[in-house]
């Protein structure tokens, strides 16, 4: 049985454009629930400037109270915010870079190349306990530009695979991509001789096809590292106008456990840990939340990958 590796971001990517304030005892809750569930890696906040994303001010209060056995990681923009994540005990570090230079200058004031030699530089001190992740943005397409060229990404990529990180995580920030956007970008990824083992795929779901470019990937290799997903599909960029929802964990769950795929992850705790939060918020999940069905796209991938 193939095993896909799920990173849990709900309580860093799927809360950080929350504008209702999450107790951090919520969120605790949320991210110990999670746990439970059998997701054993958790992104869990950012130590990102207050000023920006507020909904994660308390980045310094809640690591310290996280259960030892959790691998938690923990994303910072830059020099400042490392120095916080390090002063808590935090290791597992995640740092930010994107393919497309009009992102970077608008949200960075930075060409792409330059905002990545900045992130890596992040990375320079590399404690013997840590563990390292680079976020590449905008893989297929921009809020500012439009379609990304190929080459913009294999450029930004292979850098990040020169440097010292273990892993790299590919974003599509804007929900955007298709399955064949997808092929072609890994197909061209392991022509380049980048490791599969050490790319993850981030996948939003702006146009319902975050789960069927799952698909596609898987079927390109089944060697990737894994898949980032949100428990109840929260989630968006607050630097990226347009940017929808997370792929829902419970239909990434669903579906792979369904085809096959071992995930390690109970379906039925998984639904219910993200019930507190979505009561705060006031709203429902759009994945197979208590409802125990799969979600329309779910059942639009399933069938498109029997067919």
């Amino acid at each position: 049985m193939t095993a896909v590796r799920i990173r849990e971001v709900g309580p860093r990517d799927g809360l950080q454009n929350e504008a209702t304030p999450i107790p951090t005892e919520t969120k605790l809750a949320f991210i110990r629930a999670l746990m439970d569930s059998g997701l054993p890696e958790i992104e869990v906040t950012s130590f990102v400037s207050p000023k920006w994303v507020p909904q994660l001010a308390d980045a310094a209060e809640l690591v310290p109270q996280l259960p030892p056995e959790l691998r938690a990681w923990v994303l910072v923009p830059n020099a400042k915010g490392l120095e916080r994540a390090r002063a808590v005990g935090a290791y597992r570090i995640a740092v930010l870079t994107a393919a497309s230079s009009a992102f970077t200058e608008r949200n960075l004031n930075m060409t792409r190349d330059e905002a990545t030699a900045t992130a890596l530089s992040l990375l320079a001190e590399r404690g013997p306990n840590d563990a390292q992740r680079v976020y590449v943005s905008t893989v297929f397409d921009c809020p500012y530009a439009g379609r990304v060229p190929l080459a913009d990404v294999l450029a930004t990529v292979r850098a990040v695979a020169a440097s010292s990180a273990d892993e790299i995580s590919l974003g599509d920030t804007i929900g955007t991509a298709t399955p064949g956007d997808v092929r072609e970008l890994a197909q061209a990824l392991l022509r380049e001789g980048i490791a599969p083992q050490r790319i993850w795929w981030h996948f939003h779901d702006t146009r319902g096809t975050a789960l069927a470019n799952v698909y596609e990937a898987l079927h390109v290799s089944s060697d990737w590292a894994g898949f980032d997903s949100s428990a109840a599909g929260l989630g968006g960029c607050p630097y990226a106008p347009g940017a929808a929802g997370n792929l829902a964990t419970e239909d990434l769950v669903y579906a792979l456990e369904r085809d096959g795929m071992a995930t390690g992850v109970n379906l039925d705790r998984l639904a219910r840990a993200s019930e507190p939060i979505l009561a705060q918020l006031l709203r429902t999940g759009p994945g197979s939340t208590g409802s125990g069905r799969a979600s329309s796209r779910v059942q639009r991938a399933i069938l498109a990958a029997e067919r």
